[in-house]
């Protein structure tokens, strides 16, 4: 169901011909209340593409309607006209709606867009493609928007869960470029909690701070990075705030761990833990550092339990630590204690999908968990037609 298990929403997904292979490319979401209320984390990177220019502006007072999102084309790096375009799309949306019994405006409406960096969008195919969306607007909708958002995802990736009488459904897309500040990729997020923007908000970011800001798959990070918290209303429950926080902070994490197991080209998924780190800071900052280490990546495609590379990774950080106390285990064999040989790595099972790497700082009591990937040759297969 997705972002349609909530009730209050509609979805569709179509092919409008952005997609040379024909492929759905275009998907809307419609919000139909009572409460529109919405909240929004983008890309933190400074070059950003249009729409996360666009979303952000319309997300100011705290409403939206409609979320309208292409595969296909990023939209980035357009100048003047990209922006145009974004536009032109919010209003097409608003005018078909509209059409349809509803009051929308523009500013009522986010646009996400992915694909290609640098390349305009098609908007004599797209336009069109907006109207045929929206007659095939259903409560059923939800599994054909997650589709449509596709690039290289082998999978489309949704997540619900039910609390009582209300629900949060979300989908995602992303498979490379995740290295996020705030959010990863495109994610929508609905429910039917009556929760207002400012509780939506802090939600939101609470989630996305140890969920999507964790996945570090290359160490890309790209320029159109949303997502976005949409809340109907519709099931009149209005839940405790630390109760609907957990709720959205499980899809969030349940969507970030499918985005890790599609990373294009991946065959290992790494749980990375830093434990006893002196701030909940500097264990995030060791783990985004190991996870980033390429040397480290391939060797545990090999099957290598490399400890070496783990700590030649945290000694890049800021993070304080005595390297004769640090201990490393992978798998949960302490291949690395005091700074030195530990177990023996002929004890490492790695013949497995996930892989578990243990930093122990022995610094204080904090810790964090980031998730990446190894790095293999057909990455670079995957990546040579995909840009943002």
């Amino acid at each position: 169901m997705s972002v349609t298990a909530a009730k209050g929403f509609t979805a569709a997904g179509i092919a409008a011909g952005i997609k040379q292979n024909g492929n759905p490319d275009l998907a809307l979401v419609v919000n139909t209340g009572p409460r529109r209320a919405a909240a929004g984390v983008f890309t933190s990177n400074r070059v950003k593409a249009a729409p996360v220019l666009w979303s952000q502006q319309v997300l100011a007072d705290g409403e939206l309607t409609a979320v309208v999102l292409n595969s296909g084309g990023a939209n980035a790096c357009t100048g003047p006209q990209g922006f145009q375009d974004t536009h032109a799309t919010a209003e097409k949306v608003a005018e078909v709606l509209s059409a349809k019994g509803a009051e929308v405006g523009a500013g009522d409406v986010a646009v996400a867009s992915t694909g290609l960096i640098g390349i305009l969008l098609p908007m004599d195919k797209l336009l069109p493609g907006v109207e045929k969306a929206a007659g095939e607007l259903s409560e059923h909708g939800g599994e054909k928007a997650a589709i449509a958002i596709k690039t290289t995802d082998t999978v489309h990736k949704t997540s619900v869960v039910t609390k009582g009488e209300w629900t949060v459904g979300g989908m995602a897309k992303g498979a490379g470029m995740l290295a996020p500040g705030l959010a990863t990729m495109l994610v929508v997020l609905t429910t039917d909690a009556d929760v207002d923007a400012k509780g939506l908000d802090s939600a939101l970011r609470g989630a996305t701070r140890v969920t999507f800001d964790r996945v570090d798959s290359d160490g890309c990070m790209s320029t159109n990075d949303t997502v976005l918290l949409l809340a109907s209303g519709a099931s009149g429950v209005a839940p405790a705030q630390d109760e609907f926080t957990e709720a959205v902070r499980a899809v969030c994490d349940d969507l970030a761990r499918q985005l890790i197991g599609d990373a294009e080209g991946a065959s290992k998924d790494i749980r990375i833990e830093v434990i006893n780190a002196a701030t909940e800071d500097d264990a995030v900052e060791v783990g985004r550092s190991i996870a980033r280490n390429n040397l480290l990546k391939c060797a545990i495609h090999g099957e290598d339990p490399n400890w070496g590379r783990v700590l030649s990774a945290i000694g890049t950080t800021r993070a304080a630590f005595d390297p004769d106390r640090l201990n490393v285990a992978i798998n949960g064999v302490w291949v690395c204690r005091n700074g030195s040989v530990g177990e023996g790595r002929e004890l490492v099972d790695m013949r497995y999908r996930e892989v578990t790497i243990t930093a122990d700082l022995a610094a204080g009591s904090e810790t964090a968990v980031i998730w990446a990937n190894d790095l293999t040759a057909d990455y670079v297969h995957e990546n040579s037609a995909y840009s943002s």
